[in-house]
């Protein structure tokens, strides 16, 4: 299991499809991009429901999602505000492949995972969406480790509705949750928070 690792996911990768195409490659419903996948296609050994520390958000302009906000953590701690995430067991180099995948990065990407342990993060590309790792611990004594921006983004913005259902999908997938739990998730988090009424939210999950 040395080459095995947990990559936390928050965002529309919560729904196990939707990730699956990031490793075989392939269009996610809803999405106006066609991914490549990573080299070795071999699906996760496994995959689990994770709470992370982290506060979620929404923010940056995604032309993938009709240039709506995509989910990032912030970059302190914060137990009172956990995000739900799902992890799935990858090999380092998918792990890396999808993290380019994610940043529309062709450039090869090195990163020394025992510093980002030692350290409990590492930022791998400068001002990149995603090019901050961050350690979020062990499971089954694989390291456990999702990404985010650099820096906490100043600017939110609303998620696009098809991107809003996938990850409202991957919440109903990954940790059961009901409606009404969903709803309360969601409401508050920046991005949605003034642009989403609950009623909308419960649209989306109805639909």
């Amino acid at each position: 299991m040395q080459d095995y690792l947990w990559y936390a996911s928050y965002g529309s990768n919560l729904k196990e499809k939707r990730f699956h195409c990031y490793i075989e490659g392939g269009r996610p419903h809803g999405a106006r991009r066609i991914y490549l996948g990573c080299v070795d296609k071999s699906l996760p050994l496994d995959n689990k429901p994770i709470k992370i520390d982290y506060p979620l958000y929404f923010a940056k302009k995604a032309s993938i999602w009709n240039n709506g906000g995509v989910g990032f953590i912030g970059n302190r701690k914060d137990v009172k505000v956990p995000t739900f995430g799902r992890m799935y067991l990858i090999t380092r180099s998918q792990f890396i492949d999808v993290i380019r995948q994610e940043n529309s990065d062709a450039a090869q990407i090195d990163v020394d995972f025992d510093m980002a342990i030692k350290k409990g993060g590492l930022v791998i590309r400068d001002n990149a969406w995603y090019g901050k790792l961050l350690y979020l611990g062990k499971d089954s004594d694989a390291p456990i480790f999702t990404f985010t921006h650099q820096k906490t983004i100043p600017t939110k913005v609303r998620p696009d509705e098809n991107y809003l259902k996938t990850l409202i999908q991957g919440l109903q997938e990954s940790h059961s949750l009901g409606d009404q739990e969903i709803v309360d998730y969601l409401i508050e988090k920046e991005g949605v928070k003034g642009n989403y009424s609950r009623d909308g939210i419960k649209q989306l999950i109805q639909h």
